[in-house]
């Protein structure tokens, strides 16, 4: 059976209220939500508008703050500078993708390297704990490899295109305008290249 729909209401004093639950809830309580992998929805309580990627994207910014955040200054600049950029949407399917593809890897690893713990939750969490501890560095350049691969691709990708447009508009009379701005076959120069995708590296102790 498909899970129900979760749905939560947002009122003007900024209280989240869990109609499946009939009780006023924090933004933590909907952070767990997310790790137990419910499907909810929040909405503004008077308009309905749906608000939850808002309320996602304050998780998001409440976690960056916490100390120990994942997105570095460099990495937000370049997303930021995607937005109105031809290829905005390109890159949301593409980021989206990959972190489908980061979560299928986390998951197969895990299955991998707790299989004797069973089902038991608190032993595969603490396994698996240990797991990426001691095989961490190994994880990290193998996740690297296929980011600078995939941001190789995407710039081939943009390429590609640009090379398209060129070939369609090429005989229209601003056909020259077009190809210089294009920039000859080269990828856009506001796009991050497949250095910005690299982990840094973590020095061990000698």
């Amino acid at each position: 059976m498909t899970e129900e729909l979760r749905l939560i209401k947002k009122y003007p004093n900024r209280r989240l209220y869990d109609t499946a639950t009939s009780s006023y809830i924090t933004l933590a309580d909907v952070k767990q939500l997310v790790l137990d992998q419910v499907i909810f929805k929040v909405v503004d309580a008077k308009s309905e508008e749906d608000l939850t990627r808002a309320i996602l994207l304050q998780i998001i910014l409440e976690e960056e703050s916490a100390g120990a955040p994942m997105f570095s200054s460099d990495m937000l600049s370049q997303i930021i500078r995607f937005y109105g950029n031809a290829m905005q949407g390109m890159m949301g399917s593409y980021l989206d993708k990959n972190i489908q593809t980061f979560v299928e890897i986390q998951r197969r690893l895990q299955e991998q390297s707790v299989p004797k713990f069973g089902d038991n939750p608190i032993l595969n969490a603490e396994a698996w704990s240990q797991f990426v501890k001691m095989q961490g560095p190994t994880i990290q350049g193998l996740m690297s490899s296929y980011l600078e691969q995939s941001a190789t691709t995407f710039l081939d990708m943009q390429q590609q295109l640009q090379k398209q447009a060129r070939s369609i508009f090429g005989n229209f009379p601003f056909g020259s305008n077009f190809a210089g701005a294009a920039g000859e076959g080269k990828p856009d120069a506001s796009a991050p290249g497949p250095e910005a995708f690299k982990q840094p590296q973590k020095k061990t102790a000698s």
